[in-house]
């Protein structure tokens, strides 16, 4: 089990976490492989060659389940202390850097810059739509509450 490289996609967090953000329309290539995904689109992405999470997650939207949401989200934050997590939609922009905002948030970051810092480290498009912020605000507050905020 290793971290990932430095490279295209690859978002290092305050805390040493690193994640690979990516969009399935392009071809994963000969590249290293993730050894646990998370992806969030409207249909079941289908079996891959590695231990992953399918979040039902629309094009422009939220994910279906903020609960579910968190669960998954969670569990790829303690796997990529040791392990390549990958995180990714379609495109590789709203849903994926909405989650990686969220990401962000667990490793650190202060939550009101949440959104603009994964802008500025992985893509300036990364949340694409209000709705998606407003969704990460939503879960930040969450998130204190439940003690998994830097401020809490």
């Amino acid at each position: 089990m290793a971290i990932w490289e430095a490279g295209e996609g690859i978002v290092e967090f305050p805390d040493g976490r690193r994640f690979r953000g990516r969009g399935l329309h392009r071809p994963l290539g000969a590249g290293i492989r993730p050894e646990f995904g998370v992806y969030l689109v409207g249909r079941d992405p289908g079996v891959l060659d590695w231990p992953s999470h399918w979040l039902k997650w629309r094009d422009f939207g939220l994910p279906q389940s903020t609960d579910d949401a968190l669960i998954v989200l969670r569990e790829a934050h303690a796997r990529a202390e040791s392990e390549r997590v990958e995180i990714a939609c379609d495109g590789g922009n709203g849903r994926t850097g909405t989650a990686l905002s969220v990401l962000a948030m667990m490793s650190g970051i202060d939550p009101e810059n949440a959104v603009n810092w994964v802008r500025a480290h992985y893509r300036a498009t990364a949340v694409e739509t209000p709705r998606q912020r407003r969704w990460v605000s939503e879960v930040s507050a969450r998130l204190r509450v439940e003690g998994e905020r830097p401020d809490a």
